[in-house]
C-alpha cells in the first residue's frame, strides 16, 4: 500500500510558501509516498452547479479560500523536498489546453527527476469550466482527446514531431521537449464517481481514484475499468486503485481491509489546522502508525 497526503487546502494555509514547504518537507521525511494539490481555477461565488460529494450539493471550501495552482504549488514543492512524488487530486482537465499542459507537466517531472503523478476529473462546477473557455456539455469527449495529446507530445517522435487531427485540436509535428523523466510519460489517473470515469480509466488511464463511492459501488466501477481495458487490448493489473481516507484516523488494519478491495494507493486527509506543528505531528503520528521509514 502507498500512502498519500492531500495538501491541507481547507486550512488555508497552501500558498503560504513557509508553511506548506515545512509540511512538504516533512512529509517527505516521514515516508508518505506523495502530496496531493487539488485545483479551482476559479470558484463562482454563486453556482447552480450541484457538488456531487456532500448531500447539500455545495462544497465545503469557502468561496474565498486560497486554492493555489496546483502545478505551480508541485514545481515549488518539488524543489523543497528531494524523494516525495508530486500529485494532483484532481486537476480539472477542461481548463486546460493539452499542448500548454503537456510542456508544463513534462518540465515538472523533468526537474523533479521523475516525480510527478497527475490525477484529473472532468469537473463538476459548469460555471469555472465555462470559464476557462471550455462548453461543460462536451467536456468528457475533449478530456478523451486531451489525453491523447498529452501522450502523444510526452512520446519520442522525432525527427517528424507528433501530428493530432481531432474534433478539439489539431496540430503537425510538434516538437515538446523536455520530455518527462519517467519513461512512459507522466502517470495519469482518472477521478471521478461515474460510470465514465471508469471506462475512460480503462481505456485511457493508469488507473482510478473513485470519488465518494464505496462498496459494491465502487467494486462495480473497478470491475467496469478492468473490463474496459481488456476491450482495448490493455492489462488491467497495471491499472491502479487509489482511495480516499483520514490522516488522523487510518490504521494498517483499515489500510488492509481496503487492500483486499484492491486498493494501491490512499489518499489520506489532515485534520484542518493552521498550525504548523500541530500538523506535523498529525504527520509524524501517521507515519508511525503505519510504520513508513
Amino acid at each position: 500500500m502507498k500512502y498519500a497526503v492531500l495538501a491541507p487546502v481547507a486550512a488555508g494555509v497552501t500558498a503560504n510558501p513557509a508553511w506548506i514547504g515545512a509540511y512538504a518537507e516533512h512529509a517527505d521525511a516521514c515516508g508518505f509516498e506523495s502530496l496531493v494539490a487539488v485545483e479551482h481555477a476559479v470558484v463562482a461565488s454563486r453556482y447552480d452547479s450541484v457538488y456531487p460529494y456532500d448531500a447539500s450539493g455545495k462544497m465545503e471550501l469557502a468561496d474565498d479560500l486560497d486554492i493555489p495552482d496546483p502545478l505551480d504549488l508541485l514545481a515549488y514543492l518539488a524543489g523543497r523536498t528531494s524523494r516525495i512524488g508530486l500529485a494532483t487530486g484532481v486537476l480539472v482537465l477542461p481548463n486546460h489546453h493539452p499542448v500548454v499542459l503537456a510542456k508544463r507537466l513534462a518540465t515538472i517531472d523533468a526537474l523533479a527527476g521523475g516525480r510527478l503523478r497527475i490525477t484529473v476529473g472532468m469537473g463538476w462546477m459548469r460555471e469555472e469550466v465555462e470559464a476557462c473557455g471550455a462548453d461543460f456539455d462536451t467536456r468528457g469527449r475533449r478530456a478523451d482527446e486531451q489525453i491523447n495529446v498529452l501522450r502523444a507530445l510526452w512520446a519520442d517522435t522525432a525527427p517528424q514531431g507528433a501530428t493530432h487531427d481531432g474534433e478539439f485540436f489539431e496540430f503537425r509535428n510538434a516538437m515538446s521537449y523536455p520530455k518527462p523523466a519517467q519513461k512512459n510519460g507522466v502517470p495519469l489517473h482518472i477521478g471521478g464517481h461515474s460510470k465514465a470515469a471508469a471506462r475512460r480509466a480503462g481505456r485511457l488511464g493508469d488507473g482510478l481514484q473513485p470519488l465518494g463511492v464505496a462498496g459494491d459501488e465502487l467494486q462495480a466501477l473497478v470491475k467496469l475499468m478492468r473490463e474496459e481495458a481488456e476491450k482495448a487490448n490493455r492489462d488491467p493489473d497495471v491499472l491502479q486503485l487509489t482511495l480516499g481516507h483520514s490522516l488522523a484516523k487510518v490504521t494498517p488494519e483499515k489500510a488492509e481491509k481496503l487492500a483486499a478491495q484492491g486498493a494501491d494507493r490512499l489518499v489520506l486527509r489532515a485534520t484542518t489546522t493552521q498550525d504548523i506543528d500541530e500538523a506535523k505531528d498529525e504527520l509524524s503520528a501517521c507515519a508511525e502508525r503505519l510504520g513508513l521509514s
